[in-house]
This record gives structure tokens, C-alpha cells and sequence, in this order.
């Protein structure tokens, strides 16, 4: 049998209130309720109609002979690469494992394109406005000790996030939250060392400002998170999730995603390779001063 890891009860810590669930909307709905003012919202049973096929054993026949690489909860530290696996393994014993045991290990980015195109087959884009963008479905698989740090997706999409088996946990912060959180330069993230779950008010005081939202979902639940929206993801038991894209529309989203695709990413990525854990700690140095001196004028 499966143990289930229940949420930090201290998290109340933080300011959330609880994420607004509502049934399928017309598209209409949608688009003037959610999606124009940029306010995310979890949708029940938006799948109901092809969410059966959507199971470890349904993946596992299809695809449980391939070798997948697997990342953990660490950071990356000094030159190490965030997009450098842990372990590989196959994905019937990964699949085998999530179903019997807690595990840090996940599964980042499987796109079904590229990976395992029969899955396509085996849903239906949701039509309630959103032009998603079709070439980047893709799965994301964690276990019961799984956490996936704060950030935002660099590209800046609107995401409908589909989830399937266990249980999770979002929280949601705006944008503007972002310098509450000690968001680092030239990053998607804030800084690693912050425990959300255990938040240090005393070595973070912006913490005590953070406004945010709080959801677990189940299977076949779907979340909108709008554009830039920061998200911190914790199992709370095997499971995995299915993340459609609709890229950034508007002249100047498009043109913060590019500065943070060809600009920003060159940049941390080449400092970071010169100076590995120097550059890092810097960042974090400045973020942290940055962040004090914004609340030194509020005071």
C-alpha cells in the first residue's frame, strides 16, 4: 500500500487562502473571468470524458521499457547543471517505484511528442479559449517526498496543468509577490534556501508579506495558472501531471519572454560556468539586499 505524506501543518505560516474550484466554464466564461484578468482557478472535472486512460499502468505498458533520467530535490550547486539527471532509470522500475514507496525522484519535462506520441491519442485539448501550443504537451511524474522549488516558467505561458493518480499540493503567487519571495537576478527562483514549509520570518521578514493561494488536486483536476505566476509543487504521493501551453500573446509578454529565453538564460548560464558557486552565492547576496532595502522604505 501506497503511504501517503501529508502537508506541513505549520505552512499556515504563510498568508494563502484557498485557490476558487469550479466546474467546466463555457469558454466565454473563462476567458473574461480568468484568463483576461490573468487570476488563476482550478477547474474539476474538466477531463471527466479521457481521463480514465490516464494511469501508471496505461503508461507503463506504453512506454515502461525506456530509460528516463531523474532528478531529486537538491539544487544544482557551483558548475553543476540544472538540467543534469541524478540517475536514469528504467520507467517501468520508476513507474513500479511511485506506486509502492515515498521518493524524491521525478521526472522533468517528458514530452509526448518526442517520447511517446501514442499518448496523444489518449486526450483532448480543453476548449475553453486558450490556443495552446501543440508541439509541448508534457508529463511531469514525482513520488510521495517530491518537492518542486518556487519559480516560474521561463517562457512565460499560460498554463493548464492536468493532474493524474496522487495527490498534490500548489501554491500560487502572483507576480507581484515576486519581491516578497527574494526573487534571485537573472533567475526564476528565489532563494534556495527558503523553506516555504517552514518559512524563517526572522532571516526572511518579506516572507510576511507574501500573498498566495493554496490547492491540492486530484485526478483528472485541472489548474490555470496565468502567465509568470510562481508555482511550488509537493507531492504528496505518487502521482504525475500533464502541462498544456499557450504562449504568451500580448507585445510586451512576448518580448519579456524573449529577453528571458536568448538574454537572461545566456547570461546566468555563462557566468555560472565561469564561476560556478561564486556567481550563485553573488546572486543570492544581491537578492537578499535587494529585497531588504525595498522593505526598509516601507517602513
Amino acid at each position: 500500500m501506497k503511504k501517503r505524506i501529508n502537508p506541513p501543518m505549520h505552512m499556515a505560516a504563510l498568508n494563502l487562502e484557498p485557490l476558487e474550484r469550479i466546474p467546466p466554464p463555457p469558454k466565454a466564461a473563462f476567458l473574461e473571468r480568468y484568463h483576461h484578468p490573468q487570476r488563476p482557478v482550478l477547474i474539476e472535472n474538466l477531463t471527466d470524458a479521457w481521463n480514465g486512460k490516464w494511469t501508471f499502468d496505461h503508461i507503463k505498458a506504453l512506454a515502461g521499457e525506456q530509460t528516463i533520467p531523474l532528478y531529486n530535490n537538491k539544487p544544482a550547486e557551483g558548475k553543476e547543471s540544472v538540467y543534469e539527471p541524478v540517475m536514469k532509470m528504467r520507467f517501468g522500475d520508476y513507474i513500479d517505484l511511485l506506486k509502492t514507496e515515498p521518493t524524491d525522484l521525478r521526472i522533468f519535462f517528458y514530452t509526448l511528442k518526442d517520447h511517446c506520441p501514442q499518448l496523444l491519442e489518449d486526450f483532448e485539448y480543453p476548449d475553453i479559449g486558450l490556443k495552446f501550443f501543440k508541439r509541448l504537451p508534457a508529463l511531469f511524474f514525482g513520488g510521495g517526498l517530491s518537492k518542486v522549488f518556487p519559480h516560474y516558467d521561463i517562457d512565460l505561458p499560460d498554463n493548464l496543468h492536468i493532474h493524474f493518480e496522487g495527490n498534490k499540493r500548489v501554491v500560487l503567487f502572483g507576480p507581484d509577490q515576486s519581491k516578497n519571495l527574494y526573487k534571485v537576478p537573472f533567475s526564476i527562483h528565489n532563494i534556495d534556501k527558503i523553506d516555504l514549509d517552514n518559512p524563517d520570518f526572522e532571516r526572511y521578514p518579506a516572507l510576511k508579506n507574501v500573498k498566495g493561494y493554496e490547492v491540492h488536486m486530484k485526478h483528472g483536476d485541472a489548474l490555470y495558472m496565468p502567465s509568470g505566476w510562481w508555482h511550488y509543487i509537493t507531492y504528496l504521493d505518487g502521482g504525475f501531471s500533464m502541462t498544456l501551453r499557450a504562449l504568451p500573446r500580448t507585445p510586451r509578454r512576448l518580448a519579456h519572454m524573449l529577453y528571458n529565453v536568448f538574454v537572461m538564460r545566456l547570461v546566468d548560464n555563462s557566468m555560472r560556468k565561469i564561476r560556478g558557486q561564486k556567481w550563485l552565492d553573488f546572486k543570492e547576496r544581491w537578492a537578499y539586499r535587494r529585497t531588504q532595502r525595498a522593505i526598509d522604505k516601507l517602513a
